[in-house]
């Protein structure tokens, strides 16, 4: 995240950041490094895709306009491909791939060189990669995982989306138990989706600072491998981000119909079986 003229030179160690800054209020509102970081890039990102939508054509031309169009289509792939229903996975997939360029976009934007401690305003680092604050990985999840019980609820019920947790019938209270494991669990995804973007993102910037640090006027070549980890794992993240986000929430609406023809099955093909045999 932080490239090398993060203090490379600094004799008392590299300086690293892992809770954001406050900068400036509005109102009764801290503007922290971070958010400032995350509005810089939101606008820009807006912009490049508006840019990039007007001069999508039916014939691809190639160059950055056609790469992004693979990604969505992939992105979008693969959302469609986690649900049964096609129709009904389209209207998920005008949320999970904005996220995903969202996502992506924030953690790229921390490769450039200079973002974090070299620019600061009154002593402090004026940009922060939105993505290595918790504080917004958090509020990510926290709507991801809104979009998800909402979502599941209304295309299934509220008796199908809690049926989804137990496999067994409810007459076995093994099946009772683990159906309330399997509750608790589901409240914690909120944590760790947000947990695990955020410090991968982290650990991964705190890595290239200190090998950074560590080579001095070399800082270029002990950094370089770090850094196209860093650029690996941005993509990575993001792509994990999303597939759970998405999982969580097919899982939860197939289930409806995968009961459903589990039902079916079972009548129409094991019970007149044992009848034969017993017969």
């Amino acid at each position: 995240m932080n490239f090398w003229t993060n203090h490379v030179f600094a004799s008392s160690g590299p300086s690293v950041h892992i809770a954001p800054q406050g900068l400036f209020h509005i109102w009764h509102l801290a503007i922290t490094n971070s958010i400032l970081f995350g509005w810089i890039g939101t606008i820009v990102m807006i912009i490049l895709f508006i840019w990039i939508a007007r001069r999508i054509t039916v014939k691809p031309k190639g160059g950055i306009i056609q790469f992004i169009e693979v990604i969505a289509e992939y992105i979008g792939g693969t959302v469609e491909d986690a649900f049964d229903e096609k129709a009904r996975a389209q209207k998920y997939v005008l949320y999970f791939v904005p996220l995903f360029f969202f996502i992506l976009f924030n953690n790229l934007l921390g490769l450039i060189p200079g973002i974090g401690d070299p620019i600061t305003y009154n002593s402090t680092a004026l940009l922060r990669p939105l993505t290595a604050d918790f504080n917004a990985t958090l509020a990510m999840a926290v709507i991801t995982m809104g979009l998800v019980y909402t979502s599941s609820i209304r295309e299934v019920g509220l008796k199908g989306y809690f049926g989804h947790f137990f496999v067994g019938s409810l007459k076995n209270p093994f099946y009772i138990f683990l159906g309330l494991i399997e509750m608790v669990t589901d409240l914690t995804r909120v944590i760790s989706l947000s947990l695990r973007l955020f410090l991968n993102i982290s650990i991964v910037e705190i890595i290239v600072v200190v090998f950074a640090w560590l080579g001095h006027v070399i800082a270029p070549f002990t950094a370089a491998p770090f850094y196209l980890l860093d650029l690996f794992d941005d993509v990575l993240q993001a792509f994990i981000f999303v597939l759970l986000g998405t999982m969580y929430l097919a899982i939860a609406v197939n289930h409806g119909s995968a009961h459903s023809n589990a039902k079916d099955s079972l009548t129409e093909t094991v019970l007149p079986e044992r009848i034969k045999a017993n017969a």
